[in-house]
């Protein structure tokens, strides 16, 4: 069930007043200025995510990729009927989500592949520095995350920057 918390102006208040509202959906009524409107919404909203639905009368479909780019989740253009405006706000709140869990799994893969990246920099360095087999090095480095209760990669990137610093 939704409910109507507001209805605000696209100015430059928009963040702060998103910000206090704490709106699960924002739709936007590009009646005039599509534009405009958007782009206010989608600055307003770049930090904290939300599911945004457009609506408009305008027929002309040119800003579609630039609404669905800036992070629409649905737009709707003319002729709309009540009785579809619960399915589609429905849709757009399943799709604002999947969306989010897509970029969650990403994020966690950028981050995977850098603490990768940093534990291999690090094995590399023992490998070369005391002659060690790349399973040694990797073990030399799980042993001392173990003893010190730290993260494998939060001791590779320290021993990497003890390297930085003493040349």
């Amino acid at each position: 069930n939704f409910n109507l918390v507001a209805t605000l102006p696209a100015d430059v208040f928009l963040s702060e007043r998103i910000a206090q509202l704490q709106p699960d959906l924002i739709i936007v009524d590009a009646e005039s200025e599509a534009r405009d409107a958007l782009e206010h919404v989608v600055m307003a909203t770049r930090d904290e995510r939300r599911p945004i639905v457009m609506f408009t009368n305008d027929e002309d479909t040119s800003h579609v990729k630039d609404a669905v780019a800036a992070g629409v989740s649905a737009y709707i253009v003319a002729g709309l009927a009540p009785q579809r405006i619960r399915p589609i706000l429905d849709v757009a709140m399943a799709r604002f989500q999947h969306e989010q869990a897509l970029r969650a799994e990403l994020a966690d893969a950028k981050t995977e592949l850098k603490d990768r990246k940093t534990i291999d920099r690090a094995k590399g360095l023992l490998m070369q520095r005391q002659g060690l087999t790349e399973q040694a090095a990797y073990e030399k480095l799980r042993k001392t995350a173990m003893d010190k209760g730290l993260k494998l990669v939060d001791v590779a990137q320290r021993m990497l920057d003890v390297m930085d610093l003493l040349g």
